[in-house]
Order: C-alpha cells, then structure tokens, then sequence
C-alpha cells in the first residue's frame, strides 16, 4: 500500500529548536517510488525509528519547498544515504535555484553525488519513477518558495508550504482531492509570511479537498491543542479534516 508519512510536523524556529515537535519532513511513498519532502533536522534519525523503519537508501529523491533549516537540514546526509555515500550516482534532487551555490544548502561535494539536480519552476511537471508532480505556486515567502502538486492514480495532492495566504492559491490547488497546508499560526501574524487556521479554513471551503491533513505548527498551533482544532474545524466544516502528529500515516489510494 502506498503511503504518506509525517516524520515531523514542527513549524517555525521554535519548535523546531526545542523539538516539541519532530522536523523529519514528508515521506512519500507510490507503488516502487519513494521521495522525502523537506528532510529538516532529525529526519534521518526519524527513518530509522519509524516504525516500520523508513530506509533512505531507497530513497529515489528528494524534494525542497525552500532553503530554510527546518525545511532543509538534512538535506545532505539524506543524499549521502541515498546515494550510498556516494559510492551510486544515483537520485535527483528538486530544489529552488537558491538551495545551490555560494548561499545554498546543498554542500558541493553532494552535487557530484547525486544522479541529477532539477530546478524548480512554477507550472513544470517533473517525474521520478513513478511519480509524476508539478511546481504549483510560487509562494510568498522569504527566499524562492515552491508549492507541489503530486498526481498518484485519480488522486491529486497538494502540499501548501510556508507562504503567506494570497488569492492565486484557491486557483493553484482547485483540482487537489488531498490537501496538506502548513499552518503555523492560530492567530494571523500580518508581518509575517506564514497561513493561519483563518487562511486554512477560507482554503478549505473554496478548494473542497476530500481530505485535508494541516501539519507544520509553531508554538501558537500547539497551545491550541491540535486534537481539539480538529474536532472543532471538522463541525464547523463538515468535512474531513487532520491535524497531523508526528509519526500521521496517511494510505493511498485515497476513497472517501
């Protein structure tokens, strides 16, 4: 069975910081294709304490969002196990332009490791084995930001990461049956480029996902107590709605 695992669901600096929540990325699974979404601190460690542990030698890719640490720190080490320690020319890498080079991410000798690096590009479809995927949005946030859309049998899934809420997103995602939003505020934060519940619920009733997962919480998410949004976004919704937790398995494919 196909899947999709939430090794962490920590959002911002300081849950990531103080690990009240795990920063291990997304898992990806589909048929015999396997890719990480933004493997920040701990993710490699995560893998291996998944259960059933998660091998990053299978590993056909791995995929940034963006440059920032919670999104990206290990991004190295997971490559290094991907490509046996470089031992296999094997493996892409999807990220922005800016994850590479002098201010990047991605350490040099890692760019001779791996079998390809691809740059995302709003509105390009990419494939990796069996997955086949798409730069949804460009995001507002600070840095070159990319929201994703993966197409798995009749099932489409976005992953909204860190952006501010802005209009063009409704029509970004309109044809996602699973929508997963990085919520890290409760309350909105104007000076800040992150969504709220406000942004995740006007997203929700205009996108009308089958399933919509929300993860990458800071402090504000938690003191709300996730458990209980939950419930209470599912009422007022009517509609089927996750808060994830660290280690949230998610099956496909997906029907309702």
């Amino acid at each position: 069975m196909s899947f999709i695992k939430f090794l962490g669901t920590a959002g911002a600096r300081f849950v990531m910081i103080k690990q009240l929540r795990s920063s291990g990325g997304i898992w990806l699974n589909y048929k015999n294709t396997n890719i990480i979404i933004d493997p920040g601190p701990g993710s490699l460690v995560h893998c291996h304490s998944s259960k059933p542990p998660l091998n990053p030698e299978n590993l056909d890719a791995i995929v940034l969002t963006h440059k920032h640490l919670d999104h990206s720190n290990d991004v190295n080490v997971m490559a290094e196990a991907m490509t046996n320690g470089g031992f296999k020319k094997s493996g892409a890498l999807f990220v922005p332009k800016d994850a590479v080079g002098v201010h990047g991410v991605v350490l040099p000798y890692i760019v001779d490791y791996v079998g390809e690096i691809v740059f995302l590009n709003k509105g390009e479809r990419l494939q990796i084995g069996d997955i086949s995927f798409a730069v949804a949005s460009k995001n507002v946030h600070p840095g070159d930001t990319y929201g994703l859309k993966f197409f798995l049998g009749d099932d489409v899934v976005g992953i909204v990461s860190d952006t501010r809420y802005f209009p063009k997103l409704i029509d970004s995602y309109n044809d996602v049956t699973i929508l997963i939003l990085n919520v890290v505020f409760f309350e909105r934060h104007s000076e800040v480029d992150h969504l709220c519940i406000d942004d995740a619920v006007s997203l929700i009733k205009s996108i009308r996902p089958k399933k919509t997962i929300l993860t990458h919480f800071g402090l504000s998410m938690l003191k709300e107590k996730p458990y209980i949004l939950e419930k209470d976004m599912q009422t007022t919704l009517d509609m089927n709605v996750t808060l994830a937790y660290d280690g949230y398995t998610f099956s496909l494919p997906f029907d309702e």
